[in-house]
């Protein structure tokens, strides 16, 4: 089985207007949903509506599939949550997306994409799994990061780590960036052999970590042919400027 990652730079987004919540009186969050390019700022790129979206804090999973806004950029479908925080804890929310169908690569892809917000510093479940076929268990802390501090993650494929597991890795470019070449708009590092990787982040903001592997059974495309499926762990995090913070 060959474990790497696809070469687009494609990466399913779920990302929070705020990584952390401070006041008690702040509850509400904004998620956006897009698949697309993220450090070249597009294209979006079209998704049907997701298997499931939930959100797990304090052991409690909530199914929020049913409360998600469609969307539309760059003419693509898009989606957006709107949720209110009832308790301290960290909330992870993850998007279990539907197949596409990529006539590039000849296969149907799933991206089971997760991002934790801290809610009013409780710091009590930041590495609790979801459960996907593909996720990348954090080691470090996803959130009150700075940049320049490095980013430890284990990556699991059913539970178990993957021994040299490839990786993408990509800013949510804000417009700050140019890359300089189109091998600049991913870093690819690769996990050891207990499937434990390490990135340095360099800059300020959200930055994706992304691991695939082909899953034991095809699915059907469009047409209705038996096609591989690949399966994607993504998970988000965010990191600030030291000497910008306030």
């Amino acid at each position: 089985m060959v474990f790497s990652v696809s070469a687009q730079a494609q990466f399913q987004e779920i990302i929070p207007d705020q990584a952390i919540l401070q006041d008690v009186l702040q509850r509400h969050l904004h998620l956006d949903i897009r698949f697309t390019h993220p450090m070249d700022m597009g294209p979006v790129l079209p998704m049907d509506y997701p298997e499931e979206v939930g959100v797990i804090a304090n052991g409690r999973r909530t199914i929020l599939t049913d409360k998600l806004q469609t969307n539309t950029e760059d003419g693509a479908q898009t989606f957006g949550l709107d949720y209110e925080v009832k308790a301290p804890g960290d909330h992870i929310f993850y998007i279990v997306p539907a197949p596409y169908w990529d006539p590039s690569e000849q296969k149907m892809i799933s991206q089971y994409a997760k991002v934790i917000v801290d809610a009013y510093g409780a710091g009590n479940g930041w590495d609790v799994l979801v459960g996907m076929p593909m996720e990348i268990q954090p080691l470090s802390r996803p959130y009150a990061l700075w940049a320049g501090n490095v980013f430890q993650g284990v990556v699991l494929r059913h539970g178990e780590p993957v021994p040299y597991a490839e990786l993408s890795v990509a800013y949510h470019n804000d417009g700050s960036v140019i890359p300089p070449a189109d091998s600049y708009s991913e870093q690819i590092i690769r996990a050891d052999i207990n499937g434990t990787f390490t990135y340095g982040i360099p800059k300020a903001g959200w930055w994706g970590f992304a691991a695939a592997a082909m899953a034991n059974d095809p699915l059907k495309n469009p047409e209705g042919e038996a096609v591989n499926h690949e399966e994607t762990g993504v998970i988000w995090v965010h990191a600030l400027d030291i000497h910008k913070a306030h």
